[in-house]
């Protein structure tokens, strides 16, 4: 495409009220394969469709993660996530990547771990189809509602199981960019009240489902991770926190006593880092 051609994108990007026009001409142009079909792709960015959902990709921790429609789009800040949960992990455990989305999490892992045993699930039909497409050979993607999504046979034997679930209280997601909003399931980012619902019951019912030693970790607002972790503490886990001011991210992380140790053992206070 010429110079002049870059520039009217740009112009067009900037009028729809995209912060970074610039970088996403380059990729719009470097992406399609036709005129025709660049003239589409620019429509539907300028109509409010995500940048990600127009390409047909994310990033995601240095890999390209497959997006399909109306799939939750992987967020930077869940980088974090990925990191914390890496560096919990002993060789060889069960790994699932619950409210998996498009499987970017369980992805992420795969690739910068050895020998884990992976699994993830969604409730979203669509997510789960595209989680089947970024995940590798070998990865079982379940369909359910949280743990009723997972085989039976992994109760008490997961090692690490990392959670993205909708954590944004239903009265804040008037206020989400109009790209979350408009084209990204409710599902995916509503939690309720406080927006603590689900990973309320993943907190809960977490203890019954790892082995000795596992953790849970998951992703959720600053101002929720000492009532999370509470209610890690209250379901037999010893929870803590961290957080990345680089990334805006906080993750809670809740590891169940190894064997030996008291499975529900009386908190002395809640480790904020």
């Amino acid at each position: 495409m010429t110079v002049s051609s870059e520039s009217a994108i740009i112009t067009r990007l900037r009028a729809a009220g995209c912060v970074f026009a610039e970088d996403e001409a380059r990729l719009l142009l470097s992406e399609a394969p036709t005129h025709d079909e660049l003239a589409d792709m620019v429509q539907r960015r300028t109509s409010g469709l995500p940048l990600e959902q127009v390409l047909g990709w994310a990033q995601f921790c240095g890999l390209r993660i497959r997006l399909a429609p109306g799939v939750f789009v992987p967020r930077r800040r869940t980088q974090f996530l990925v990191r914390q949960a890496a560096a919990l992990v002993r060789p060889g455990p069960v790994v699932v990547d619950l409210c998996c989305g498009s499987g970017a999490v369980g992805a992420a892992l795969s690739a910068s771990l050895r020998d884990i045993v992976l699994h993830a699930a969604d409730l979203d039909p669509v997510a789960v189809a595209c989680a089947r497409g970024n995940l590798p050979a070998g990865a079982e993607v379940h369909r359910g509602d949280l743990y009723q999504a997972l085989p039976h046979r992994l109760r008490g034997t997961i090692g690490l199981l990392t959670v993205n679930a909708p954590y944004v209280p239903s009265d804040d997601i008037a206020m989400l960019p109009p790209e979350a909003r408009a084209h990204e399931p409710r599902t995916a980012l509503d939690g309720g009240a406080d927006g603590l619902d689900v990973l309320r019951e993943v907190g809960v019912q977490a203890v019954r489902w790892l082995a000795p030693g596992g953790h849970v970790i998951v992703e959720a607002g600053e101002q929720q991770a000492l009532q999370l972790a509470e209610v890690f503490a209250r379901s037999g886990l010893i929870p803590r926190t961290a957080s990345s001011a680089d990334l805006n991210a906080t993750v809670v992380i809740g590891t169940r006593p190894a064997a030996g140790a008291p499975e529900h053992p009386a908190p002395r206070g809640i480790e904020l880092n």
